[in-house]
């Protein structure tokens, strides 16, 4: 904004011209009010609200619709997008639940809403199972049922293979090798001395040809042996089984000891179908549902199967359960270890239409428009018939998912609307406006225990883990961030303002060259909505002057640090999470330590060892 400089020599010819125009400017007030010339109504009639509401309004500060976390003083580009920077609307409404956005704003966010979807209630059962089919994949794997491992009955060198390589396919009974066993050979030996005595010692004659028959030696064999009186030198090793050896353990000339694999044999008639469920989608799955399956390897053909099984353990890295189906192969054209798409029919609907709501005020929704912090999920529902965009911050209660849509159990209505594209920029923007968000709402959740409340009354959720994939130079930096978050937490232990306003612009000064672009996918996401709670209670603490401000502020950007910290680790030195029972009026709040021992920032010497160590944050 452009400034007008007045010189000292003419301030007094300044004020008197000021003056004039005020009284100008009462007299064409006075006109436009009390004549009949003006026709005021016309004048507001004419009026462009949305000039004003992006020219007056918000022409001070520009922001991004996509990163809003990015504000500049002046129009411009988005550093992280690229996109055009467009005049930010101030929130023109009180209540903490309604956000106001510029049309502007709506549009370059490209938010879209959709009708919540009739009760299931009113919806016959027909038209119920007829809900969207749950899409899967997986891949195709050996019945592990029908392998079968050949092993050595005999100790013994291998003298000749006639299976040599995976994938060859074998008979019942075919030869798959010979072993030169001195076992077997003395076993045979002393069959033959026992037949000189047989008549004075029968039952030794019938121990010897028993331990043969141990030996897989067959009754043909045996018979051979005793009419030859020559010990056979080397055992043939026969197929148990048929099938295709998968597992090949041994070489020519190996030596193996007795009941050592050799190797393994499976049929392929029959295989296993396994697909990854998300546990979200486990309570439409049921055992014998119809499952259609594709595969890129045999294009334009659909294969069809049933659910045979349903794994009772989730894998804590993919937070998906395996479902199984049996699956015909008798062509052979199936193989193991293909890749599948499936498409699973699912059940939710048709359970709900036969009173799984006791209230029948069920209701269906799309499934991006819920925003999941794991504990709670959120909406944002329109406003209707509001002047400017808005949008109500909504917590509801979900029930099963099915396919691209969630059952409501509560919280929605019939007829309203909810953003069903655009809802993460809604709720960036709502946390900058320090309003209610996934991130900034305490939120009473029945049956749980209500623990983590910090200051402003932000509740424990599930946190997401992105550790693993989170790239070193990232977790650097926020090793830089949390080294400048110390300084403000050193600052209220001592009860020092001034020394928190200072550490608070280095704080933001670290916060701005984290680079996100080193992050992919939901991490990316996850780190918009930290930097959005991050920058606005930085932004908070930063203008607080009095201590107990300041100490609230703190409790905010606490949480989002230990949040940020968590999900997506460090590598700096340990870093500890201490606790303060007695923070807030007994809420209790957190804070980040680099030291074991307790100084409390939220007391300082009033109670400065106040407080324990809840968690350890090891790089």
């Amino acid at each position: 904004m452009s400034k007008i400089i007045v010189n000292e020599r003419y301030r007094p010819l300044a004020w008197i011209a000021l003056g004039l125009g005020l009284l100008g400017l009462t007299f064409w007030l006075g006109a436009a009010l009390f004549g009949g010339g003006h026709d005021m109504s016309a004048m507001a009639d004419s009026h462009d609200h949305e000039s004003v509401d992006v020219g007056m309004v918000d022409a001070q500060i520009w922001t991004c619709s996509m990163h809003p976390q990015i504000q500049r003083d002046e129009p411009g580009q988005c550093p992280i997008c690229g996109m055009d920077l467009i005049p930010m609307a101030q929130n023109l409404n009180a209540d903490p639940t309604i956000l106001t956005m510029s049309a502007a704003a709506v549009a370059m966010a490209r938010v879209q809403t959709s009708p919540v979807r009739a009760t299931l209630a009113a919806v016959d059962e027909a038209s119920a199972m007829a809900t969207p089919a749950l899409t899967l994949s997986g891949r195709l794997s050996t019945d592990e049922r029908l392998a079968a491992v050949q092993s050595a009955h005999v100790a013994g060198r291998l003298e000749r293979l006639f299976v040599n390589f995976e994938g060859e396919r074998v008979r019942q009974g075919q030869a798959l090798a010979t072993i030169y066993s001195p076992e077997l050979v003395t076993a045979q030996r002393e069959l033959i001395e026992a037949l000189k005595f047989r008549e004075l010692n029968p039952a030794l004659v019938e121990a010897t040809r028993q331990k043969l028959r141990n030996l897989k030696i067959s009754a043909a064999e045996i018979a051979r042996i005793e009419a030859s009186g020559e010990p056979q030198t080397n055992f043939t090793v026969k197929a148990d089984q048929s099938g295709v050896v998968i597992d090949q353990r041994v070489q020519l000339g190996d030596y193996v000891m007795a009941g050592e694999p050799l190797m393994m044999i499976t049929r392929l008639d029959k295989l296993w179908l396994l697909l990854d469920a998300y546990e979200g989608d486990l309570a439409n799955i049921r055992i014998g549902d119809r499952i259609s399956f594709t595969t890129p390897a045999i294009p334009g053909e659909t294969f069809t199967a049933r659910v045979s099984f349903i794994d009772p353990l989730i894998d804590p890295q993919t937070r998906t359960a395996t479902i199984r189906a049996e699956v015909s192969n008798a062509g052979g054209r199936l193989k193991p270890e293909m890749f599948v798409r499936a498409e699973l029919q699912a059940r939710a609907a048709a359970t709900v239409a036969k009173g799984g709501s006791p209230s029948g005020k069920t209701v269906y929704v799309p499934a991006t428009a819920v925003l999941w912090t794991g504990r709670r999920s959120v909406v944002y529902v329109e406003v209707p018939e509001a002047e400017v965009p808005s949008y109500e911050f909504r917590e509801v209660t979900l029930g099963a998912r099915a396919g691209e849509t969630y059952a409501v159990m509560a919280g929605l209505q019939l007829g309203e609307r909810v953003v069903t594209n655009g809802a993460f920029s809604v709720d960036a923007a709502a946390q900058l406006n320090n309003q209610f968000s996934m991130m900034n709402r305490n939120v009473r959740i029945e049956g749980a225990n209500q623990t983590g409340v910090v200051a402003g009354g932000v509740s424990e959720i599930v946190l997401p883990d992105y550790r693993a994939e989170t790239p070193a130079a990232f977790k650097t930096q926020l090793a830089a961030v949390a080294k400048t978050y110390l300084a403000i937490k050193d600052g209220l232990v001592a009860g020092k303002p001034d020394v928190v306003t200072r550490a608070v612009v280095g704080f933001g000064e670290s916060l701005q060259k984290v680079d996100m672009g080193l992050l992919k996918g939901d991490a990316h996401l996850y780190w918009m909505q930290q930097l959005g709670a991050l920058t606005t209670h930085t932004a908070d603490l930063r203008k607080a002057t009095e201590l107990a401000d300041q100490r609230e502020q703190f409790g905010f950007l606490s949480q989002a640090l230990i949040n940020t910290l968590k999900v997506f680790g460090t590598d700096g030195p340990v870093l500890y999470v201490d606790h303060c029972p007695m923070a807030f009026d007994g809420k209790g709040a957190d804070w980040v330590s680099a030291q074991e021992g307790i100084k409390n920032p939220y007391f300082g010497d009033v109670m400065l060892t106040c407080g324990s160590v809840a968690e350890t944050l090891a790089p």
